[in-house]
């Protein structure tokens, strides 16, 4: 397998935390490519790693269309690039995430029939396979069909990645009803209804994406970044109440007999655990990591990044796509 490009330069910890994570998956033997700036190896100890030389960076606040076509020599685009050509097999960034989807999109394009590409995110659902959101951000305003599409390749990304035989799949609303939620969310139940290319359940609510009630849950880039960052602000804040309050000197007995179960549902909900979202529909596997990243994160992320690319996913969109034609 040809290496993944890795971003070396993408993150709050980059390139300390991104390249250690780097060297790590290479060391157990996923092939790497850094993209980084030419003096990288005198900033972090980058080992015997292949460097792909870019001069720029964009940086986590600026904008993303402008900066992706003013810093043509940047380690996004260039990452990207690298897809496009043959170079490298798959990229990950944990940057500016308009911008890497920007830079995917325009140097890799689009699977063809594919309207708009997706985030598909996995939301962790503890004891069993997370849940995949999307859109997670990509498109804050779609259009019916896109939705259709979203549930199609969400389906085929929630079997590859998690070996699912046949995703159940929500669309995301106020309520179960199929007359629940606006105009667009009507049109939409009506459209994934008569498809026979997925399994559609019907309407979910915000409470049921980390359960195993739903594998796939489909919805607009706006409402499921909404959804998605108010899902981990309320993990953060369960998981801190809960860390405080085993921490009063009277419960340390108790704490410390339970503290394996606990460490364990904690790693479940880290998202560094998951390693990242994938850019579904594209023509090249593009793996977007949160912005702080860890090692870890990226390790994961980069596993990911391998796993999508021996399991062929593009190849498997594509043919899901056609199949559905125009939805």
């Amino acid at each position: 397998m040809k290496p993944i490009a890795v971003d070396a330069m993408g993150g709050d910890k980059a390139p300390a935390e991104i390249v250690a994570g780097a060297r790590q998956a290479a060391a157990e033997g996923i092939p790497v490519l850094l993209v980084g700036p030419a003096d990288l190896g005198d900033i972090v100890d980058c080992g015997d790693l292949e460097l792909l030389v870019a001069s720029e960076v964009i940086g986590m606040s600026e904008d993303a269309a402008s900066s992706v076509k003013k810093k043509k020599d940047s380690t996004l685009v260039r990452s990207a690039e690298a897809v496009r050509d043959g170079k490298a097999s798959a990229m990950i960034s944990a940057g500016n995430t308009g911008a890497t989807m920007a830079s995917a999109l325009l140097r890799m394009g689009r699977v063809d029939g594919v309207k708009r590409p997706a985030i598909a995110t996995p939301i962790p659902v503890p004891g069993s396979t997370p849940t995949i959101l999307l859109d997670a951000g990509a498109n804050a305003e779609v259009e019916v069909a896109w939705l259709g599409q979203f549930a199609v390749m969400g389906s085929v990304f929630s079997a590859e990645r998690y070996g699912i035989a046949s995703p159940k799949v929500g669309l995301l609303s106020i309520g179960e009803e199929p007359g629940k939620g606006d105009t667009l969310r009507k049109q939409a139940y009506e459209l994934l209804s008569a498809h026979t290319g997925i399994n559609f359940i019907g309407n979910v609510e915000g409470r049921d994406i980390m359960t195993t009630e739903v594998d796939v849950v489909v919805t607009d880039g706006f409402t499921g970044n909404v959804a998605l960052k108010s899902l981990e602000g309320a993990m953060k804040a369960v998981v801190k109440a809960l860390f405080t309050a085993i921490g009063e000197p009277q419960y340390k007995e108790h704490a410390d007999a339970l503290m394996p179960a606990f460490m364990d549902l904690y790693s479940q909900f880290d998202p560094d655990s998951t390693g990242g979202a994938m850019l579904l529909g594209l023509n090249g596997v593009c793996i977007i990591s949160h912005g702080s990243s860890s090692a870890r994160a990226m390790v994961n992320g980069i596993k990911v990044a391998r796993d999508m690319v021996q399991g062929d996913i593009v190849e498997k969109i594509r043919v899901a796509v056609a199949a559905s034609g125009t939805l």
